[in-house]
């Protein structure tokens, strides 16, 4: 296709129009998603339409085309470009009429449209699919994954008023580093540091945070602080971590069969991974009864262990791991449940999204033990923001609160003596006050 001249737009959108009308009839379920196979099978075809126009395109123009026509019969439609597009971190599409996007922290309307509603259900369709899986009046809610990684949801009439709704969380292409947190101000380097030791030192640490406040993001850089020399079991409803560590038993819910079977919950799989020699167990998500055994594992011997929660504060986060316990169905007195929680974990490291759309940690937390019935929290590090600039970003950073926590032997005992001013000591204490036990 070199040295060839190139169609006028008015003849490439016709060429374009014809070639999915003709392709679209032979798609069939083997066929359908943007996988690598079903590319060379659409270009295959394609190829021949093209020749059969009598078509002359220079190869740019081919390939073109080949996305163009692509995103329409084996892919997702008009949100191809949106996929495709790096600064682009989510993609919701509410009916066939109502695309947004999330770019920088903050949503988008789009001027794409899909061309009807018929549209948004084959490119709903091209997504769960190829997985095995269906989406219609039987199972209206999906949740899928694309070839990328990247995290999806379907649901559809009549549980979806708007029309067929997708929403796509989208895979990062590039791992983020504690670097990239820290140049993003998400934390500091003496933030860092500590995280690296109590990692390296095998403490329990959940991250806390609301939806979309970056909870995996930033599970996935402090469990680069664990050894490569340790075997890693990871626990996901949807596999989205990404850990660099060679020894990585990655595992990853089921949904149930058509007849009720097989379904295998992060429970399940959490009691199996206990069983599989793990130095160390990362849950990407505790939403269920599977908090009781992830706290005894804690208990027993498990130590090091990793998991994220959704709370909004490190003291709605002990409060809502109670909560879970009890949904694991043993009727457990709640001054128990405290003293689990109490003896397993030692951090809580809570992550916000900001009014801005940025994503920072604001609250580095320890857990002290019991003095009575209440879990005594304690910040080691507490965002302080300090103003709105002219363009709406939030100002401020993550400080010390002037406190060491109270495992700092065995901190030390572990090789990792921190110095003073990591934790403030030689500096004036604007948050002192608000460091104190809670």
């Amino acid at each position: 296709m070199e040295n060839l001249t190139t169609l006028n737009p008015t003849q490439f959108e016709q060429l374009c129009t014809w070639s999915i009308t003709q392709l679209t009839p032979l798609v069939d379920t083997l066929h359908r998603g943007l996988s690598q196979a079903n590319m060379e099978w659409l270009s295959g075809h394609l190829l021949k339409l093209v020749q059969r126009a009598n078509a002359r395109l220079p190869e740019n123009d081919y390939q073109i085309l080949l996305t163009a026509v692509a995103d329409e019969v084996i892919g997702y439609g008009p949100i191809g470009e949106y996929l495709r597009d790096p600064s682009v971190s989510e993609v919701m599409v509410n009916g066939a009429l109502q695309i947004y996007i999330e770019r920088k922290g903050k949503l988008v309307e789009t001027e794409t449209r899909y061309k009807d509603e018929a549209a948004v259900t084959r490119a709903a369709e091209n997504i769960v699919l190829p997985l095995g899986r269906k989406v219609d009046r039987s199972q209206p809610l999906v949740d899928a994954r694309l070839p990328d990684g990247s995290r999806v949801n379907v649901i559809i009439p009549p549980c979806a008023l708007n029309g067929v709704t997708i929403t796509i969380r989208k895979f990062p292409s590039k791992r983020l580093t504690v670097e990239d947190l820290i140049g993003f101000g998400s934390l500091t380097t003496q933030a860092a540091e500590f995280l690296k030791a109590c990692v390296a030192t095998r403490l329990n640490i959940i991250v806390s945070g609301g939806t979309g406040s970056g909870k995996t993001t930033l599970l996935n850089v402090i469990s680069s602080f664990i050894p490569t020399d340790e075997r890693i079991c990871t626990v996901e409803d949807s596999a989205e971590l990404q850990l660099s560590q060679p020894h990585v038993v990655r595992l990853e819910t089921a949904p149930a069969l058509p007849d009720g079977s097989g379904l295998i919950s992060i429970r399940d799989l959490v009691r199996n991974a206990l069983r599989m020699r793990p130095e160390r167990i990362v849950v990407g998500e505790v939403r269920g009864g599977e908090a009781l055994d992830m706290l005894q594992a804690m208990n027993t011997g498990h130590d090091g262990s990793l998991a994220t929660v959704h709370a909004n504060t490190p003291r709605d986060a002990v409060a809502r791991l109670e909560t879970l316990v009890l949904m694991a169905g043993f009727d457990l007195p709640v001054h128990v449940i405290r003293a689990q929680i109490a003896a397993a974990v030692h951090l809580i490291v809570q992550q916000e999204r900001m009014r801005d759309g940025s994503r920072k940690i604001t609250r580095i937390t320890e857990l002290q033990g019991l003095e009575g019935e209440n879990v005594v929290l304690q910040d080691i590090f507490l965002f302080q923001a300090t103003a709105l600039s002219n363009n709406d970003k939030v100002e401020g950073a993550l400080k010390p609160t002037g406190i060491r926590p109270s495992f700092t032997p065995r901190l030390e005992r572990a090789g990792f003596k921190l110095s003073g001013a990591i934790f403030g000591a030689g500096t004036l204490d604007p948050i002192g006050q608000q460091g104190r036990r809670k």
